[in-house]
């Protein structure tokens, strides 16, 4: 359904809103069993958008997980209490999806037209910067945006300026003839460079990350740590131990989640004092760089 079209000096935009889809179905399906709630989500509800269905199912299997189980234990048995927090994020989702995109559009002065996707899903997050009908995409999982308690205008403004700087990343690098790269180092610096664009493009540091918990005590918890951090990050990259409990939203380092997002801006926000965004953009052999900062953060 599209719902939303309007231009900008440099944007034009595109809402796909697919709750209310979700909202007749669940209507239909909410006191059925679990296993013909996931079913008929897949066939009913979804199916409607194979893209959006084929997104989520390619991306659990590229991480060898069944989606079919974790939508059983992690998403379906909490819809009904997480129904009001998905309805409020929707409606502020229509609401903030154009005004941060032309924010975006004016700070970083590049045009590219842009797919906003509101759905309910099986847990592949809350924002997922991607394509979507050959576009530049964000698709919003309401499911995730509710359980990271994320509704709010304020988060949801962080979360899509934060998405938005996943995009301009992809953009830039692709417009300067190079791949986005893989593994820890790469994670570490495409959160890093969002979270940096999140703060530029709302003129603050929002850090939506920490919404949902208590903001000033994850930041101040973060900054205390930061040579842990350091050191921790360097430890799991160097022994081959996953790093995703730094950046997951169903995992954690040491009770705080998201901590990947704080040391990668910290990262950047180094590099920024002497190059711009697009030039940190277009850095190659990330590793060398983020590691020889992290050595001398580290304990």
């Amino acid at each position: 359904m599209l719902l939303n079209q309007k231009k900008f000096p440099m944007a034009k935009y595109m809402v796909i809103d697919t709750f209310p889809g979700f909202l007749a179905f669940w209507h239909k399906a909410q006191k059925k069993p679990p296993d013909a709630q996931i079913e008929g989500w897949a066939a009913e509800y979804m199916s409607q958008w194979p893209e959006l269905l084929e997104k989520q199912l390619d991306d659990y299997a590229s991480q060898n997980m069944d989606w079919h189980q974790v939508a059983k234990e992690r998403v379906f048995p909490f819809l009904n209490d997480r129904l009001a927090a998905m309805k409020s994020a929707h409606k502020n989702l229509l609401e903030l999806c154009g005004s941060v995109y032309c924010m975006a559009q004016e700070k970083f002065g590049f045009e590219s037209d842009l797919v906003f996707v509101i759905y309910v899903g099986v847990g592949c997050g809350a924002g997922w910067a991607t394509t979507f009908e050959d576009k530049p995409a964000i698709l919003f999982g309401l499911e995730n945006i509710a359980e990271c308690g994320w509704s709010d205008g304020s988060s949801l403004a962080g979360l899509i300026a934060h998405e938005i700087g996943h995009l301009v990343h992809k953009i830039w690098r692709r417009e300067g003839g190079l791949i986005e790269g893989s593994g820890p180092w790469w994670q570490l610096f495409s959160e890093g460079f969002a979270q940096i664009c999140e703060h530029e493009i709302l003129g603050k540091e929002s850090w939506h990350v920490s919404m949902g918990m208590s903001r000033s005590e994850w930041l101040q918890w973060c900054r205390e740590r930061a040579s842990w951090l350091a050191g921790e990050f360097l430890r799991r990259a160097d022994t081959g131990e996953s790093v995703r409990p730094f950046f997951g939203s169903w995992l954690d380092v040491q009770g705080k989640k998201h901590t990947g997002h704080f040391l990668g801006h910290e990262l950047v926000k180094e590099l920024r004092e002497n190059m711009t965004l697009k030039q940190i953009a277009l850095l190659d052999n990330i590793e060398s760089i983020f590691r020889s900062i992290l050595e001398k953060i580290a304990p």
